[in-house]
């Protein structure tokens, strides 16, 4: 399971609001992480439309890659980031800023691709499921706004930095798998599938696999001499799996943070009836894992909150103080649907909150510990229930739930999903992301060995995630 030689590696971790640079210091096989940078991601407005400013994520962790060499012999670079969003390159120019996920050019995009090939035949040849936002979708407005005509190829996040680093265009099979053009059983692109909808074949790159070494980064960018490239789970949550500090086979993990990612590890998919109707996906996951999963609404609805109330005060709010004041909150408290489309936009979700309790005759909280409270219980409601839909689907028995990421630091939410799942949960690394990513470039440089299990088990042999039990139902 161990290795001995030492060295650093660098994830490029990037998320929905923020980025990091993190560094993977291997000794012993074991790996212990140190952040050089945070920086924020703030989506941008350009002529109504929402997009992801990727020029200033690039330089922002370029700059901290440079940074961190200064100091360390960087052996590789590893770079993750959410799902199903892409750059467009005309020769090596990127055509306009990425479009975000939230934006709302996809509606009408996505009605044209199911009327094309039926969603029970795209959910049986991809095995994901089928949203506006996905890739599938994406591309198709691209089409018929005729931007697909002059490009070259079209890079997802974590490739198209990947190529600012190397120059070589490639695409990681995890991240691919989000775009809802994958075959759910050959892993390849699905170039008839790409054929029906009038896509380019064209703008797809070759696949790489989690391991393989990309190539070397440019010398223009000040990371150290002979660093590589190495693909790692590219999609964030592949990488925060392989992060979850398991010490068996059988558990279901919630990756939370501005989403929920809420499943299970196969090693083959599930395409079923039931699979579709419940909205799950089928992703790759390192080593030819299957991450059985549903999208379900995270913290995305509270830090909306939180955003209008600092709006209303012109000041920062606190939100230890504001979890805190939500866990004091005694009694019943009325539960919403935090997967309804009507949270799914930015915006003043305290107000749509309540307009969606009173068109069902239920409750208003009274104040922002009480509508904090109100939010945590409904997206841990909608946890709960992915996790008891996944046990009936794949026949596992879940004993206990693995949170990572950002809300594994989120008391009241955890104790809730504890609380409403029945299951016992452990909570943390907060980093499971930036571990996994390490932990597959470590392996890929001989500083660890083994199979996926034994990544896991290093990591459960140094973190200590924070257990919540069940406790007796009070709650509404």
């Amino acid at each position: 399971m161990s290795a001995s030689r030492s060295g650093v590696v660098a994830a490029v971790d990037l998320g929905a609001s923020s980025g990091r640079v993190i560094l993977g210091h291997f000794s012993e096989g074991t790996v212990r992480l140190e952040q050089v940078a945070r920086f924020p991601n703030t989506p941008v407005y350009r002529s109504g439309r929402l997009h992801w400013n990727v020029d200033e994520l690039f330089r922002n962790a370029a700059d901290a890659l440079a940074e961190a060499s200064s100091q360390h012999d960087i052996l590789s670079v590893g770079v993750d980031s959410w799902g199903v969003d892409y750059g467009l390159l005309r020769g090596d120019q990127l055509i306009g800023l990425p479009h975000h996920y939230r934006d709302q050019r996809t509606a009408a995009a996505s009605d044209r691709v199911l009327k094309r090939i039926g969603a029970a035949e795209l959910y049986r040849r991809t095995g994901v499921q089928h949203m506006p936002i996905n890739t599938i979708a994406q591309l198709e407005d691209d089409r018929e706004a005729g931007r697909l005509d002059d490009t070259d190829c079209v890079l997802l996040t974590p490739d198209l930095i990947g190529y600012w680093l190397t120059g070589a265009r490639v695409t990681e099979r995890t991240i691919a798998s989000t775009t809802g053009l994958l075959g759910a059983v050959t892993r390849e692109w699905d170039f008839e599938l790409v054929d029906l909808l009038g896509y380019p074949r064209r703008i797809f790159s070759t696949l790489v696999d989690p391991g393989e070494t990309i190539a070397p980064i440019r010398a223009a960018h000040g990371v150290s001499p002979g660093a590589t490239l190495v693909a790692v789970g590219s999609h964030d949550t592949a990488s925060a799996v392989v992060g979850i500090p398991a010490v068996s086979e059988e558990f279901a993990y919630i990756s939370c943070g501005t989403w929920g990612l809420v499943g299970v590890e196969l090693d083959e998919p599930i395409i079923t009836e039931a699979s579709q109707a419940l909205a799950f996906t089928n992703e790759g996951g390192v080593d030819g894992r299957i991450r059985f999963q549903r999208n379900a609404m995270g913290l995305w609805i509270l830090n909306e909150s939180i955003r209008m109330w600092e709006t209303e005060d012109g000041a920062s709010v606190s939100l230890p103080q504001l979890l805190a004041a939500a866990g004091d909150v005694a009694g019943p408290i009325p539960i919403f649907d935090a997967n309804d489309a009507a949270f799914a936009a930015p915006g003043d979700m305290p107000d749509r909150i309540s307009a969606w309790l009173v068109e069902r005759g239920l409750p208003v909280p009274a104040g922002r510990a009480a509508m904090t409270r109100c939010i945590l219980e409904s997206v841990a409601q909608g946890f709960a229930d992915a996790i008891r839909q996944v046990g009936e689907i794949t026949g596992q028995s879940i004993p206990v739930i693995h949170i990572v990421g950002g809300g594994s630091q989120n008391v009241p939410l955890c104790r809730a999903v504890a609380n409403r799942s029945g299951v016992r949960v452990l909570a943390g690394p907060v980093e499971a992301t930036a571990t996994g990513n390490t932990l597959v470039q470590g392996r890929a440089a001989g500083l660890i060995n083994g199979g996926i299990d034994s990544l896991r088990a290093s990591v459960a042999a140094v973190a200590l995630p924070r257990e919540f039990l069940p406790e007796p139902r009070t709650h509404a």
